[in-house]
């Protein structure tokens, strides 16, 4: 138990870390590749052609890198369409089409390896672009020039030349990411070298300086005033299109204005700094992105996108919404699952758009329902409430049951193991947090399949400490033996699944609070961040409550009903555990989800699917075997002293 329990925690951790920091080294190589053909290939083919020989032997090689590691990336589902992609873009540069067909190929397979690996392309901050001019006049300026022309003194005699960035058609072929991507990497055969000695953030600035070079300065003025009239706010909800889009991509997906939009936004990134749309407004425009996704025949986007609409937008305001109109909640969330479901039937696509837009109508309600601006102080009060006391009543109900357990068998040498699990826990809950905050960005699925482990080998872990109690209960003479064995320790095992029941009740808790509180936070503004102050404290309060009477009261339960009901309390909380296990991995859409006819009680862990439910079911099945096997045994024979 001790090895498994180990192994298990540093699994967790791992997954919570990995889900949602950017993919394996080789994808950002292999982008760096399709950013440079994207580009580069129009200088080797002109007319069906070869223009320049040498240039498009390089484009073979690198299409053909391209196709090479891809598929050599992990498995995942999206992973032989993206080798399919990679061989016709190979293809297409042997057949010599046209550049505009090979930039879009190129393109659309970014985009693509992107989405499937969650490969992170944007800064962790906005940057400011001016702080790079020191880092370009000393890196750059000797080859590129001090205007970005490419003239640079050290510029004569190198082949290729460097690149001017004031050359309009090439530049609106590159993204801030493909410039960023080529500062980290260098270019291989050229003198362009890779600067990974910057920092992140001087690499990130040097990119938008780079890409705001040749930008005119009227274009960039026209796209302030357009920004300031909130034209193009649904192309650039965050930075992930400024960055991630070349000028070109962004005027074919969202028109002229856009484009000169991004250029504003490249010139000026602070502007978007705390402009992350609210969390109802994310979850329109997702599930927008995932119907678009479906008519254009990519169902696994689409099922990704429908998924983030519910992780990443209506799940973060769900406590608000319950505390203003439950049944719009239960409604909503209803809705948004049989988009999901839809999506996985692969239904017609006038079905799905119907179902998104009842999804969409019952969102617009919710919005309404919230109110436009922020919270009122009473209702961010009682959504802070709600959060803290739904999230941390079943960590402090198994705690302090466990706890008396310890206490009424006088066994005090077990509680250093409790105590260290759920500090271990909070600690692990602040890394987790930091983490997040300043080094990766965790994804709603990234904290799902946490959760979801969590819970479930928490239940397993469960079944097993409630086995044990339930084996204590027929024990005769147990207060004689207890003072017979005072001195001597629990078993390890029992020990190492104290803790670990300690450490994984709490963690599996602790960073969804986090996230459901920053969201809470910004919803409520500055003049509610009192109220949720005020609505964490009241929570915390009834629940240390709640834990010292659960504590006080259980020790006047006589020995053998208490370590019933102890048993009891355990194995009803294991197929919660196995119950909302399953739902969060379906939620992070690991596991398929079948709905069925049946209520939904999710402080019970029971949510209408055929899976979670199943699960639950096979919980009570394993905890009836117990029974059954308990019963079979002899009872023990009475301890007593000799």
């Amino acid at each position: 138990m001790r090895r498994a329990a180990t192994l298990v925690i540093a699994l967790v951790l791992a997954i919570a870390w990995a889900s949602a920091a950017p993919a394996q080294e080789g994808a950002q190589t292999i982008l760096h590749l399709l950013d440079y053909i994207g580009v580069d290939y129009e200088g080797a083919v002109r007319n069906g052609a070869i223009a320049d020989a040498q240039e498009y032997r390089e484009m073979t090689e690198f299409s053909a890198q391209v196709s090479e590691r891809v598929r050599a990336l992990p498995v995942r589902p999206e992973r032989d369409r993206l080798v399919a992609q990679s061989q016709s873009l190979a293809g297409l540069i042997r057949d010599k089409v046209p550049p505009g067909a090979v930039a879009d190929t190129a393109g659309q397979l970014r985009r693509a390896l992107i989405d499937a690996y969650r490969i992170q392309v944007v800064p962790r901050q906005a940057p400011r672009p001016g702080d790079a001019r020191v880092l370009y006049e000393r890196d750059c300026a000797a080859c590129h020039g001090a205007q970005g022309r490419g003239d640079g003194a050290a510029a004569k005699g190198l082949d290729p030349a460097p690149s001017n960035f004031h050359d309009s058609a090439r530049m609106a072929q590159r993204s801030v990411y493909g410039l960023y991507n080529t500062i980290t990497l260098g270019v291989e055969g050229t003198s362009m070298v890779s600067f990974g000695k910057l920092s992140e953030e001087e690499r990130w600035a040097l990119a938008f300086h780079i890409a705001g070079m040749g930008a005119p300065a009227e274009q960039v003025a026209q796209g302030e005033q357009l920004w300031a009239a909130g034209e193009a706010r649904t192309a650039f909800p965050d930075l992930a299109n400024v960055v991630g889009l070349s000028a070109r991509e962004v005027e074919q997906r969202f028109g002229a204005n856009a484009r000169r939009v991004q250029a504003y936004l490249r010139a000026h990134p602070q502007a978007l700094a705390g402009a992350k749309p609210a969390p109802l407004q994310t979850a329109r425009r997702v599930l927008e992105e995932a119907l678009r996704q479906y008519r254009a025949g990519e169902r696994p986007r689409a099922r990704d996108a429908a998924t983030s609409a519910y992780l990443e937008g209506f799940e973060l305001v769900e406590s608000a919404l319950d505390n203003v109109d439950q049944p719009l909640r239960l409604a909503i969330e209803r809705e948004m699952m049989a988009v999901r479901v839809a999506i996985t039937q692969a239904v017609p696509a006038d079905e799905l758009a119907q179902r998104v837009a009842g999804a969409q109508s019952l969102l617009a309600q919710a919005e309404e329902r919230l109110g436009a601006g922020r919270l009122d102080p009473a209702v961010a009060f009682g959504s802070s409430l709600v959060i803290l006391l739904r999230e941390g009543l079943e960590a402090i109900l198994l705690l302090a049951a466990i706890i008396a357990f310890i206490a009424r068998t006088g066994r005090r040498d077990a509680l250093p193991w409790v105590h260290a699990g759920w500090i271990a826990a909070l600690a692990a809950g602040a890394a987790t947090w930091a983490a997040a905050t300043f080094l990766i960005e965790v994804s709603g699925a990234g904290r799902e399949m946490t959760e979801g482990i969590t819970a479930l080998f928490a239940a397993v872990t469960l079944l097993y400490v409630g086995y044990w109690l339930h084996g204590r209960t027929q024990a005769q003479a147990w207060s004689a033996f207890l003072r017979e064995r005072v001195g001597q320790a629990l078993e390890k095992r029992t020990l190492w699944a104290m803790a670990g029941v300690s450490f994984l009740t709490v963690y599996r808790e602790i960073f969804e609070v986090v996230l459901f509180y920053q969201a809470l936070w910004l919803q409520a503004g500055q003049d509610g961040h009192a109220a949720v102050l005020g609505g964490i404290g009241a929570a915390a309060v009834v629940l240390a409550v709640f834990g010292w009477a659960l504590f006080k009261y259980s020790l006047r339960i006589p020995l053998a009903p208490f370590f019933a009901v102890m048993s009891i309390v355990i194995a009803a909380l294991a197929v919660v555990f196995a119950g909302q296990g399953m739902a969060a991995l379906q939620e992070a859409g690991a596991v398929s989800m079948s709905p069925v006819p049946f209520f939904t009680l999710p402080l019970l862990g029971i949510h209408p699917t055929l899976e979670s439910l199943g699960a639950q079911l096979l919980a009570v099945a394993l905890v009836m075997l117990g029974l059954w096997a308990a019963r079979r045994a002899d009872p023990p024979a009475a301890p007593h002293a000799s």
